[in-house]
């Protein structure tokens, strides 16, 4: 159903195309792969490596957390046949309680985590559209599509919207 309406739209513009006298030659059009933008800009690494300091040390309290918690099951497992039955019960509870502590912090680390990614890769986005707006105008596109499913190398200009943005500062 989606595909028809896509195909009966895409058909639609082509037969107006004609009226407006511009043919398909006559169009600029390019195409930006913005994945390839965020993975390769400079400033997008510089995003990433901020977020690794900034959450660095506490990805690694947690995997200390979790290796510790491991450690404590793993001992208790083999001292439970030895322990009382009180003793046991009191571990058990220490192990379940700090469990659940992990988790409530890990949860807490990736939504933090989550955020900041966001926040920086909407800076990176923004400054990208910007730079693709410049060169649509500078060059005179009709069109720049982003993210397309099949397009030809000679209307890729993934490469120059990241020059563009590594030339800044």
């Amino acid at each position: 159903m989606i595909a028809m309406s896509l195909r009966a739209l895409t058909l639609a513009a082509f037969a107006v195309l004609p009226l407006t006298g511009v043919s398909a030659q006559e169009l600029k059009i390019g195409f930006v792969n913005s994945e390839r933008v965020i993975k390769e800009s400079n400033l997008a690494r510089a995003a990433q490596a901020k977020l690794e300091a900034e959450f660095g040390k506490r990805e690694k309290e947690l995997k200390d957390m979790a290796a510790k918690l491991q450690a404590a099951g793993e001992k208790f497992e083999k001292d439970s046949p030895m322990l009382s039955e009180v003793e046991r019960n009191r571990r058990q509870r220490e192990l379940v309680e700090t469990n659940r502590d992990l988790e409530r912090k890990r949860r807490e680390f990736q939504e933090d985590a989550q955020q900041r990614r966001n926040e920086e890769l909407q800076v990176v986005v923004e400054r990208a559209n910007r730079v693709i707006k410049q060169i649509f105008e500078q060059d005179k596109y009709d069109l720049i599509l982003q993210d397309a499913i099949h397009y030809s190398p000679r209307i890729d200009i993934t490469k120059r919207v990241i020059d563009a943005l590594n030339a800044q500062k």
